[in-house]
């Protein structure tokens, strides 16, 4: 199974992550963002874009690395990856079920000011222009599509562990 926690830059992704991680027996981290890293580490690059997510082998190869981690581990994968577009979670939504691997997929959801707070006031990474401008594109993927497609977890007034206890009751429930 995978356990995909979605949602944008500041809602606590990566730290729930580590906690659902804990709650889960016989589960793993697996950050679909080093797909795209390896991607980005093509020599010469690939074309030019402002999201390793556009360039058509991320979705696939995201799949087939989830699915291949899987075959050789069992147990259940924990991933912590933005995804906004919806073609691109229907490709690796329906990628998955091909393989037969079910998903529950959890948003965690933050309002844009506690969002646009915490991203400002990461002491980790710093404030980021980059990361602030996916707070618009998330909340229309919320009120379009994604909402309806996930379990919705409130992070705006809970801890990443607290958020970790909700989803792992959920998965275990």
């Amino acid at each position: 199974m995978i356990v995909w926690l979605n949602g944008t830059h500041g809602a606590g992704k990566t730290t729930t992550s580590a906690f659902v991680q804990q709650l889960i027996p016989d589960s793993r981290v697996f950050d679909a963002e080093k797909v795209g890293e390896t991607l980005m580490d093509i020599t010469p690059g690939l074309p030019e874009t402002d999201n390793f997510q556009h360039w058509p082998p991320w979705r696939p190869l995201v799949v087939e690395t989830a699915r291949r981690i899987l075959d050789y581990t069992g147990g259940i994968l924990v991933m912590p990856m933005t995804v906004l577009v919806e073609q691109y979670w229907r490709e690796i939504s329906t990628g998955l079920a091909q393989y037969s691997i079910p998903v529950r997929h959890f948003v965690l959801h933050a309002d844009q000011d506690t969002l646009r707070g915490r991203i400002e006031g990461d002491t980790l990474l710093g404030p980021s222009a980059f990361r602030l401008k996916y707070l618009e594109p998330y909340a229309e993927a919320a009120r379009t599509w994604l909402h309806r497609e996930a379990e919705v977890v409130d992070t705006s007034h809970l801890t990443p562990a607290q958020a970790a206890c909700r989803i792992a009751e959920a998965v275990k429930g």
